[in-house]
């Protein structure tokens, strides 16, 4: 029985409802009643009587209750204990452009339950740097987008979308369903500064079309970049599903990958905190993926 498990049953226990245990739990009810089907199937008894109003214990379900709120008492007991021993700690996040605000509320509730006392930096980095940060050992995570050159970092995707073409909603271009990049072949894109991560320009800024022009603007943040298509008539990459400025129209790309929104670390300076966060990233963004299906 894992720790994790046994908070998901108290929960329900003390709910008497999956949904409103579900919602105290920061999760979604399908994952939480597979875990507590689990849950009985692993000590081979019934634990809850299910009713379409909610549950009630069984005499075995109470016990475990009983016994379940003394273990996590003590794991945090323990936690506590540990924790401040080992003194303050300090994890840097980096993120990019809108990354922390795609599912960052969740993600800080969580990590601050799980770690209290841990002291959380965030850096927020523009898009001439695609680690952000992480490369120049500025923060320990990032919240980033892949591609970009990753020698020397473990990169874990949290969720792969669609690209688009950002337009002028006056283009000739702006109400096709779909385009493809050679539809963009003669199009003026914009550019990043020189010295940029090379795989990530390669993606964002349209290489396959004009790549050998030095007249493109030069942007350096997601604004900046939406603000050139606006007022320049230049074209630009981004995912789908992204809000945009009046006067402003995306048309889905069918020949480009998708972008993959990504947590980074260096592969030779993981610690346990580190550890942590992917793991409880990657629990949030479960969550809220299936909370975005639903």
């Amino acid at each position: 029985m894992e720790l994790r498990t046994l908070r998901y049953f108290v929960a329900v226990a003390e709910e008497l409802h999956f949904g409103r245990a579900a919602a105290r739990l920061r999760m979604t009810q399908p994952p939480l009643s597979r875990a507590v089907k689990q849950l009985e199937t692993e000590l081979g008894c019934v634990l809850l009587l299910r009713s379409p109003t909610g549950v009630a214990l069984t005499p075995a379900g109470v016990l475990l209750h009983e016994e379940a709120c003394a273990l996590l008492a003590q794991a945090d007991r323990v936690r506590a204990r540990v924790t401040a021993t080992a003194g303050p700690v300090t994890l840097t996040v980096g993120t990019l452009a809108d990354s922390a605000e795609r599912f960052g509320t969740r993600l800080a509730a969580a990590y601050r339950e799980h770690h209290p006392a841990a002291r959380i930096l965030v850096r927020e980095s523009d898009l001439t740097d695609p680690t952000a940060g992480l490369r120049a050992g500025l923060v320990d995570v990032a919240l980033t987008r892949a591609p970009f050159d990753d020698t020397g970092i473990t990169t874990r995707t949290l969720r792969s979308e669609r690209v688009g073409v950002v337009l002028r909603t006056d283009d000739p271009l702006a109400h096709r369903d779909s385009l493809r990049l050679t539809d963009l072949a003669e199009r003026r894109w914009f550019r990043f500064p020189d010295g940029t991560d090379t795989v990530w320009q390669a993606y964002w800024t349209g290489s396959a079309g004009d790549g050998r022009r030095r007249d493109r603007p030069v942007v350096r943040t997601a604004r900046e970049c939406l603000q050139s298509v606006l007022w320049n008539g230049t074209v630009g990459l981004m995912p789908l599903g992204h809000d945009l400025p009046e006067g402003l129209t995306v048309v889905p790309l069918t020949d480009m990958p998708p972008s993959r929104f990504v947590i980074a670390w260096r592969a030779d300076g993981t610690t346990p905190l580190i550890r942590s966060f992917v793991r409880i990233a990657e629990t949030v963004h479960r969550g809220t993926d299936s909370t975005r299906m639903g």
